[in-house]
């Protein structure tokens, strides 16, 4: 969650409540943009660690996709978050926390890594989501075995995929009704980083849609190779499900919140019965 900045009495609350409960806070923040914001992100730690939280949850960029238009634009988001991200590693070592960059249908594995070697610190590494990366022509399994040893926290979910005229949709399902083999990735994830964290993402929504097949898809994605989108679309249509892949956004917001609470009680119970969270 974003904490935001609380004075010590609400940290403390919230921090005793999460040990009377037997659950961990995770904090979630935006990096800071340049030095005028670098205070408020200090305060923002600060407060995420005065609650308890080990672990910061960042989110550099959204789907790159749908944001840029042209490669250099993509060229100038890259190089505006590795100097945001100069700026907070010093936070976050000054107050021994440490930040996990989520693959959010921004970096594909390449340029994550490459971000991970260049700032060389114990205190930035990866939040491995295990299904973000399928959006950027990423095989899930191999994503999660690369991000594994860099890895400080999991948003754990499961996808249904199916075609559509531009590329394909994907979704959100209660885990263990998706095509991912969370058994093994939960395996993986817990033999490289025993200390692991696991948050469920279950996000009951429409579909997106992932327009592999349009030029503008290709726009920032100079070097990765046609076989990428072969093996992924392969990928797809073997797998498809578009049974699973309703749309929600029609339904009264009580409704919605219904079908929320009632995938996330599947996902809670698949979890305890098969993945021993």
């Amino acid at each position: 969650m974003n904490i935001g900045l609380r004075d010590q009495t609400y940290t403390g609350k919230l921090r005793r409540n999460a040990e009377e409960y037997g659950m961990f806070i995770e904090g979630s923040a935006s990096l800071p943009r340049n030095q005028s914001d670098v205070e408020k992100f200090q305060q923002t730690v600060r407060t995420a660690k005065q609650a308890g939280a080990k672990v910061i949850r960042i989110a550099i960029g959204g789907r790159r996709y749908e944001q840029f238009e042209q490669a250099v634009q993509f060229k100038q988001f890259a190089d505006r978050s590795w100097k945001s991200l100069q700026l907070a590693e010093p936070v976050a070592a000054r107050h021994n926390i440490r930040l996990a960059i989520e693959n959010h249908k921004d970096w594909r594995v390449a340029d994550m890594l490459d971000i991970l070697k260049r700032i060389s610190s114990e205190y930035v590494g990866v939040c491995v989501d295990t299904g973000n990366s399928f959006a950027l022509l990423e095989d899930p399994m191999e994503v999660v075995e690369a991000y594994a040893p860099w890895g400080f926290a999991v948003h754990l979910k499961d996808m249904a995929v199916a075609e559509y005229e531009d590329g394909f949709l994907l979704a959100d399902v209660p885990l263990g009704e998706g095509l991912l083999d969370l058994s093994r990735m939960v395996k993986i994830l817990r033999k490289v980083r025993p200390e692991i964290q696991f948050s469920l993402e279950m996000a009951t929504r429409d579909p997106l849609k992932v327009p592999c097949l349009t030029e503008k898809y290709w726009a920032t994605f100079e070097d990765v190779p046609g076989s990428d989108l072969a093996r992924t679309l392969k990928y797809v249509r073997a797998n498809a499900s578009p049974q699973r892949l309703a749309k929600v956004s029609h339904l009264p917001l009580e409704q919605q919140v219904e079908l929320e609470e009632q995938n996330i009680g599947k996902c809670l119970r698949y979890a305890a019965e098969h993945l021993n969270l």
